[in-house]
C-alpha cells in the first residue's frame, strides 16, 4: 500500500516535444537545430533547471553568446511553445485528489511553471510542489527526492514515483521508493491497481 503519489510533469502531465523546441529557437536566433540543442545540453540545462538562469535570465543570455535581438513576450512564447496538454493524465491525476498525498516532482524552469500553471489547475490542489529551480538540485539528486518524500510526508516504502525517465524511476528506488516509468494513462492505471488497487475504479 503506498500513501503518496509523486508525479513527474514532463510528459506526464504535460507533453514537451523538445525537438520542436530546438527547432523553433534555432529558427528565432538565426542558427541551426543541432548548434541550439549542443549549446543547451552543454550545460546550460543545469543553469536553467537548478534555478542559476531564472526568469528573463536565460533570454539575455542567448542574445549575449548569439547576438540575435528577441523580446521578452517573443521569448516567453517560445520557451513554452513545445507543451501540450495530457488530458487523459490531468483527468486522472484530478480523480485521485484528496486520496492519498500528492506532490509533483519536476527539473524545469520558472517560467514553464509560470506558463503551465494557468493551464494546471489541478495542480493547486497538490499537496505540495518540488521543482529543481527553486530546490537547487535535480533529478536523479538524492536531495530533491528526500525533498519531495518531505513534503508528501511519508517514508519511502510509502509514496510511488513516477516518471517518463527510466533513471528517475531507479534513483527514486534506489531510495525504497516505488519507482516506476510512466508510458500512457492506461498503463500508469495498472501500475496504480498493483500499487494500491482501491485508487483504481
Amino acid at each position: 500500500m503506498i500513501d503518496a503519489l509523486i508525479l513527474d510533469l514532463g510528459n506526464v502531465l504535460a507533453f514537451h516535444d523538445n525537438e520542436k523546441l530546438f527547432a523553433e529557437m534555432a529558427r528565432v536566433f538565426g542558427t541551426s537545430r543541432e548548434a541550439m540543442r549542443q549549446r543547451l545540453d552543454g550545460g546550460l540545462w543545469h543553469e536553467v533547471n537548478t534555478g542559476r538562469l531564472p526568469g528573463d535570465s536565460l533570454r539575455r543570455e542567448l542574445i549575449a553568446r548569439l547576438g540575435h535581438e528577441v523580446s521578452p513576450v517573443e521569448w516567453f512564447n517560445l520557451w513554452n511553445c513545445h507543451f501540450t496538454l495530457h488530458d487523459s493524465m490531468i483527468r486522472e491525476t484530478e480523480r485521485l485528489v484528496g486520496r492519498l498525498r500528492l506532490v509533483l516532482l519536476s527539473n524545469t524552469h520558472d517560467q514553464h511553471i509560470e506558463y503551465l500553471r494557468p493551464l494546471l489547475p489541478v495542480l493547486s490542489r497538490f499537496d505540495g510542489l518540488v521543482l529543481s529551480y527553486e530546490v537547487g538540485h535535480m533529478k536523479p539528486d538524492r536531495e530533491i527526492y528526500e525533498r519531495a518524500l518531505e513534503v508528501a510526508q511519508v517514508p519511502a516504502s510509502r509514496a510511488a514515483f513516477f516518471d517518463d525517465v527510466q533513471r528517475y524511476a531507479d534513483a527514486a528506488n534506489s531510495l525504497g521508493m516505488h519507482g516506476r516509468v510512466f508510458t500512457t494513462t492506461d498503463a500508469f492505471r495498472e501500475q496504480l491497481r498493483a500499487l494500491r488497487p482501491d485508487l483504481v475504479d
